[in-house]
């Protein structure tokens, strides 16, 4: 049995997410267990989930990324971040987003998770420092 889908596809939030992730080099978009994903071969992002621990409590419009482990740890201390349901375990955080979020944090973000993840072709695509992540 397929999952339900769980997002809805006006979604202005899920729309910006979407023009960011998918201007990433070879980027593609599918729906994993109800939710967009976005992947390089790979799934670097997730739109919608959960906290660890509270998987019945959604939360639409959390992005879900892998981020750079360098800022791991700093980014798991900042309060607006959390350690989602599933894919926690494997270093993944998460943040839920607004139409009001900062979109150039976002951008960021995803890039870094593209990074981890990405074939080293995409990733040569790039600008040379997270700091040039595309822009929304």
């Amino acid at each position: 049995m397929p999952h339900p889908i769980m997002f809805d596809d006006a979604d202005p939030v899920l729309a910006r997410v979407r023009e960011i992730a998918l201007s990433l080099p070879e980027a593609t978009e599918q729906v994993a267990h109800g939710r967009p994903t976005f992947r390089c071969g790979k799934m670097f992002a997730m739109y919608g989930g959960s906290r660890k621990g509270a998987t019945k409590t959604p939360l639409p419009t959390a992005l879900l990324f892998i981020p750079d482990p360098s800022e791991q740890q700093a980014l798991a201390q900042d309060e607006r971040f959390f350690v989602p349901s599933y894919v926690g375990a494997y270093g993944w955080l998460g943040l839920e987003l607004s139409a009001e979020s900062d979109w150039t944090e976002v951008a960021e973000l995803l890039d870094a998770s593209f990074r981890q993840i990405a074939p080293k072709r995409a990733v040569a695509q790039l600008p040379i420092s997270s700091g040039d992540a595309p822009r929304p």
